[in-house]
């Protein structure tokens, strides 16, 4: 929603002043441009990034129209999950948790919290550690340190479509220069027409350099920098899960692992305590 109204306000800001000042707006048409920049552009990512991380960015960028999934009703379902599974291994046993962590989505913990069960990178990364923490053969330190590899690769992986769409954005400046060139050298062989014409080849040819550059800042960079916050969010979520189960590996009773948990998060999706304790004892209760 917001992508689309900024692009919006963006537009008439920049096409509604050009036309007060008494500017033509059909002169900035030019497809002939836009297929230049874009084309070659476009050209020169898939050069530069081939199959997988191309397919990686199609599938991203839906995501630039959709709102955050990490709110804060996802943590609370999110601490409420780990609440619950801690309380159970500390009740029970670490054994107890074993079909819950094998079958995820059968099990009927997991299924209470349809926004976590949604995820299916954080459960797998859930149930991988608790699977660990019943086998009972690795400490804390080497289960953070596993953790934190798998963080970072996990954030590398995950911001290949915004290093793409960020290099995209990039090119999009040079290859209007390249427009803008070949405009000039069209109209340099075109001399034998009369003055009008040749401004208006000219004034054409400017366009690219235009258009090059308020496409690179104005409508691909700020994708690449949506991406790039998303990429951040998720690697958020995968952290407090982190910091709740080392902390419960380091003997916190499930409370207080959780609200390890919460601590970690920032200050807009972080649930104040009270409105966490009280979602958790009613995500109980159920």
């Amino acid at each position: 929603m917001f992508v689309v109204i900024g692009y919006i306000f963006m537009c008439a800001c920049i096409f509604g002043a050009y036309a007060a000042h008494g500017g033509h707006l059909a002169v900035l048409w030019q497809p002939t441009e836009i297929v230049i920049i874009f084309g070659g552009a476009l050209g020169a990512m898939i050069v530069g990034y081939g199959g997988k991380p191309l397919k990686a960015v199609m599938k991203a960028l839906p995501s630039i129209f959709k709102g955050s999934a990490y709110s804060k009703a996802f943590y609370m379902d999110l601490f409420a999950l780990m609440f619950e599974l801690l309380s159970k291994v500390r009740k029970e046993g670490l054994m107890s948790i074993e079909a819950d962590v094998e079958d995820p989505h059968s099990s009927p913990v997991f299924s209470k919290y349809e926004r976590i069960a949604k995820d299916h990178h954080l459960v797998e990364f859930i149930t991988d550690y608790l699977r660990l923490m019943v086998g009972g053969n690795l400490n804390a330190f080497e289960i953070e340190n596993l953790m934190d590899v798998e963080i970072d690769t996990h954030h590398h992986e995950a911001a290949i479509p915004a290093t793409a769409v960020t290099k995209l954005a990039d090119g999009l400046p040079a290859f209007g220069i390249v427009a803008a060139v070949m405009g000039v050298v069209h109209t340099m062989g075109s001399l034998h027409l009369p003055p009008s014409e040749l401004g208006g080849l000219i004034g054409a040819a400017l366009v690219g350099t235009f258009l090059g550059i308020l496409l690179a800042y104005g409508f691909v960079g700020p994708l690449a920098q949506i991406l790039e916050r998303k990429v951040e969010e998720s690697s958020q979520a995968f952290n407090t899960v982190k910091v709740t189960l080392l902390a419960s590996l380091n003997g916190y009773a499930p409370q207080v692992a959780v609200e390890f948990g919460r601590k970690a998060l920032s200050s807009t999706e972080r649930p104040s305590f009270k409105e966490l304790e009280d979602f958790v004892k009613q995500a109980k209760a159920k």
